[in-house]
């Protein structure tokens, strides 16, 4: 059992920069993660996401502006988020694929002011 714990969100004016951050308890080399985020209203959409080799994907509104990183060593993966937009705010949730094995983090808010 793993479990993911989200940190780093918060209120930001428009154009600042936010760093996310998934902690999991337990080894997350295997893992596939995901960035997700859920805006009010809205479904649920996947943001980023990078495989153990560590290749990534981005949805193109955030393609430029985003960037998804996992550090194995500290088990965590980073979403470092720039001109940040009032359209980005959600809950951000951080999402992981081990061993066939489905982990979701609680969600960690973010707001951007215009």
């Amino acid at each position: 059992q793993v479990q993911l714990v989200e940190s780093g969100g918060g209120l930001v004016q428009a154009g600042g920069s936010l760093r996310l951050s998934c902690a999991a308890s337990g080894n997350m080399k295997r893992a596939y993660v995901v960035w997700y985020r859920q805006a009010a209203g809205k479904q649920r959409e996947s943001v980023a996401d990078v495989t153990n080799s560590g290749n990534t994907n981005y949805v193109d509104s955030v393609k430029g502006r985003f960037t998804i990183a996992r550090d194995n060593d500290k088990n965590t993966v980073y979403l470092q988020m720039t001109n940040l937009k009032p359209e980005d705010t959600a809950v951000y949730y951080c999402f992981a694929r081990l061993d066939g094995l489905d982990y979701w983090g609680q969600g960690t808010q973010v707001t951007v002011s215009s």
